[in-house]
């Protein structure tokens, strides 16, 4: 009798994991299919209230070279100006302008101007 549970719940877990197991598959499968080619554009934004460039410019650019879709960012503090390329698929402007005014608590930096470039910028190292 003892061997026959044994069995049935041998039986069992194989089939339970084996089920799980197509379900990971077929998630995978359905994830893939619905990835999506990166859609990049590139933005310059007028940022006013930085005051130095290592604490602020660097601080922009580094901030937001780390958000997920933002494939280039470039401050330039003498310039007030930050250039950023992302994934519209991922963000837009609005995302962008709310991540730097976002930094420091949202009280230090505000975006003036924003403008698409028409050339795309790729990140070169």
């Amino acid at each position: 009798m003892k061997k026959i549970i044994f069995i049935l719940i041998l039986t069992f877990l194989f089939i339970a994991c084996n089920q799980n197991n197509k379900e990971t598959v077929a998630k995978k499968s359905e994830d893939q299919k619905t990835e999506v080619a990166a859609n990049y554009k590139s933005i310059e934004v007028d940022i006013e209230g930085m005051t130095c460039e290592i604490g602020c410019a660097r601080t922009i650019q580094s901030k937001l070279s780390k958000v997920d879709g933002v494939t280039y960012s470039k401050v330039n503090f003498e310039a007030k100006k930050g250039t950023f390329t992302y994934d519209s698929n991922k963000l837009n402007k609005k995302d962008i302008v709310n991540k730097i005014t976002g930094i420091g608590g949202g009280d230090l930096y505000s975006v003036t101007k924003t403008t698409e470039i028409e050339e795309v910028i790729k990140k070169t190292e």
